[in-house]
């Protein structure tokens, strides 16, 4: 048995829905978030920059004695989950690969969607991800290059983001997908736009259920959970603005969010400065 926190990390706070979902399977895990909010969002950015990034707070994180890190970032763990896995001595888990075996798994008519980021569709991860699973399964991808900003603003309703939504969705729609990998951590909150349009027939899968339940099962093959009965503490890092990230994430989390500690993503190489705390909860 293994007290050590897991450390989950995103390019801001929408990987926050990957940790809730830690939380709630794994009751006496502590868990440790670093939000990058200072250099979000990763999409647009490219692959080698984000590897850097990945890096750095894999230091960071490594830095505060974690048992496992959780790639909780689609454009991340496309840019650079290999590589991390190839460095670092521990156990890392990645967002792609349990929820596109849980699509191929879920699928009727073997028509799979895909929406996320540029980066993240860009880079093709999902489709290798699902062709590794040797299913004859089609794949239809787009970009949604704008909901993650609609979310970080809390606009999930409305006009507006429905009809960027219909026009991103076209594409899958024409495609008859009958499920739809929500390729970003921040979509999970865009679920009641995405059911409207699509209608109750197509699976919505979204990657925090799925990488927590391997999470659950890389602690159980390398004998690493917590005690049963441990009190857990969770701690919550950020690049940024705390009070903000404290703000916003508060809706992907809940209550969990309260004290937030400003950290640089570099200050596993190169030493933390005295932490800027934002109080909550």
């Amino acid at each position: 048995m293994d007290p050590r926190p897991i450390g989950i990390f995103d390019s801001g706070v929408g990987g926050l829905t990957v940790a809730r979902a830690t939380i709630d399977l794994l009751p006496y895990e502590s868990v440790i978030y670093f939000g990058d909010t200072a250099r979000y969002p990763y999409g647009p950015r490219s692959q080698a920059e984000v590897r850097r990034f990945a890096e750095e707070i894999m230091d960071l994180l490594l830095a505060e004695d974690v048992k496992l890190v959780v790639v909780a970032c689609n454009t991340a763990s496309a840019a650079a989950l290999d590589e991390l896995r190839a460095a670092y001595p521990v156990p890392v888990v990645d967002v792609i690969e349990p929820t596109a075996r849980a699509a191929v798994r879920l699928t009727r008519n073997r028509s799979v969607g895909v929406i996320g980021t540029v980066g993240t569709i860009g880079s093709g991860r999902y489709l290798q991800a699902i062709e590794a699973t040797r299913e004859n399964v089609a794949v239809t991808a787009n970009a949604c290059a704008e909901f993650v900003d609609f979310v970080e603003r809390g606009e999930t309703t409305g006009k507006t983001i429905l009809d960027l939504a219909s026009g991103y969705l076209a594409p899958l729609i024409e495609a008859e997908v009958d499920t739809l990998i929500l390729g970003c951590t921040h979509y999970p909150l865009l679920t009641g736009v995405l059911s409207y349009l699509l209608g109750p027939d197509v699976f919505l899968v979204s990657s925090a259920e799925w990488t927590a339940r391997e999470v659950f099962a890389e602690l159980t093959r390398a004998d690493l959970h917590a005690d049963f009965g441990t009190e857990p503490h969770h701690r919550f890092l950020s690049s940024g603005d705390p009070e903000q990230f404290r703000r916003v994430g508060a809706r992907f989390l809940g209550p969990e969010v309260g004290t937030i500690e400003r950290r640089s993503a570099t200050a596993g190489r190169r030493g933390a400065a005295p932490p800027v705390r934002a109080g909550g909860g």
